[in-house]
């Protein structure tokens, strides 16, 4: 794990943009196309403002959620939403955005159709992913009945679950899937998400602390 401190959270989005433009670049000069798979929330949405106005070929480049709330667009709790939102703008219009939500109820079917969509995709070249104070990752949770199955070194690699206390389902991809990827970044912010990542760190245990299945691999950026 590489730990980069900011002095200020203004300085880490706009060097986290940076870095992830620089990751996305080095993708493109290999592949002809790559996959930048990405976390909701409202913590990442000023790195995608500095990242939508990067100037790379976006065309190639195809989006997908690290996890989802199965709501509509149109929520205000779909990450699809922010993402069309922060993300797909300006020079990242022409970016392809492979969403999973389809209007149907969550079930088997739902699951391993939204899962076709993506298997073309895989691995995900560049990974950012958010944490919680109780270190999760994704939509893996601590605690989550389906936690184990989503570890698993054959899981496939997008899951339904649930989040404990959470009113919705939602859909994740998985430990292996996150593990493939060939780019890592981590982005936390506040003294209890630093605290909660030494914990993590210190646990190294994926079902107490499933933020820890990535951290090998993870540039990790942080700042009060």
């Amino acid at each position: 794990m590489n730990l980069e401190d900011y002095p200020d959270r203004e300085f880490l989005m706009i060097d986290l943009a940076h870095k992830l433009a620089g990751d996305l670049n080095t993708a493109l000069m290999t592949h002809d196309t790559v996959t930048f798979a990405v976390p909701g929330g409202t913590t990442p949405g000023p790195a995608f403002d500095a990242l939508s106005a990067a100037d790379l070929d976006w065309s190639r480049v195809q989006v997908l959620l690290t996890d989802e709330r199965w709501v509509p667009e149109t929520s205000d709790r779909s990450n699809a939403r922010l993402i069309r939102e922060r993300l797909l703008q300006d020079k990242a219009a022409k970016a392809r955005f492979i969403g999973y939500y389809d209007g149907s109820d969550l079930s088997d079917a739902g699951v391993a159709k939204a899962a076709d969509r993506i298997a073309p995709l895989l691995p995900i070249s560049v990974l950012l992913l958010g944490m919680g104070a109780d270190m999760h990752t994704a939509s893996l949770f601590p605690g989550s009945d389906q936690l184990a199955a989503a570890l698993d070194d054959d899981a496939p690699a997008l899951m339904a679950v649930t989040a404990p206390g959470a009113p919705e389902p939602r859909v994740t991809l998985t430990a292996p899937a996150l593990k493939s990827a060939l780019a890592v970044h981590v982005l936390i912010t506040g003294r209890d998400k630093r605290d909660a990542l030494e914990k993590a760190v210190a646990l190294d245990d994926p079902m107490q602390a499933p933020v820890s299945v990535i951290l090998g691999a993870a540039s990790v950026h942080w700042a009060e």
